[in-house]
């Protein structure tokens, strides 16, 4: 599995407009077979294949093996991606992007955030050294600079992961995070800004 899968062809696009099949790739982020999914998502096993052979066909989804259940062949499935990006050159190209990019982006995220706080739990507080970095901030766009903003931050991370993501050294994990903020109430200058490293 891939961490950043790039989405450049509308078709791609056009597989995640359903919510429903954003939730079914939410869910094959593990190996999961259709009834599997079905059996969480409370769906029927034949809705759930109908979404996921539409992200396969849309290269959102790999068959990754195959069982013998009751002498009939189930597919075991996995997402493609832990992250999907949306090319700039496709918002606003179709009906709907923006809703279903909003959807993936913030279902991920919540994944996300558990996965954080289950490898910060399991660290070994007794290392002598537990290298980290921590930073929190505030920033305001208006709407027209919006996509400009994620152009920038895709490239940045794209140099970094480049740079940085070979095989040798000690693994790091890096998540970023970008979401609207609901609380209007201001604090100090240096509240919007809090880093922490050790």
């Amino acid at each position: 599995m891939r961490d950043i899968l790039y989405l450049e062809a509308i078709e791609q696009a056009e597989a995640l407009l359903k919510p429903q099949r954003v939730e079914v790739l939410r869910q094959l982020a593990e190996p999961r077979t259709c009834s599997e999914v079905a059996a969480v998502l409370g769906q029927t096993p034949q809705r759930v294949y109908y979404h996921v052979k539409r992200l396969v066909e849309a290269g959102l989804v790999d068959q990754v093996a195959e069982r013998k259940v009751r002498g009939i062949s189930e597919g075991i499935y996995q997402a493609g991606a832990r992250s999907y990006w949306l090319s700039p050159r496709l918002v606003g190209r179709i009906g709907g992007l923006r809703r279903a990019r909003d959807e993936l982006s913030l279902g991920y995220l919540l994944d996300l955030m558990e996965e954080v706080q289950e490898d910060i739990a399991a660290l070994d507080r007794t290392a002598p050294e537990l290298p980290s970095v921590g930073l929190s901030g505030e920033i305001h766009l208006r709407t027209e600079q919006r996509q400009q903003f994620l152009t920038e931050l895709q490239a940045m991370l794209q140099d970094l992961f480049t740079r940085y993501g070979g095989a040798e050294g000690d693994a790091f994990k890096l998540a970023v995070a970008c979401y609207p903020k609901t609380d209007d109430r201001r604090g100090d200058a240096d509240d919007d800004r809090r880093t922490s490293d050790a």
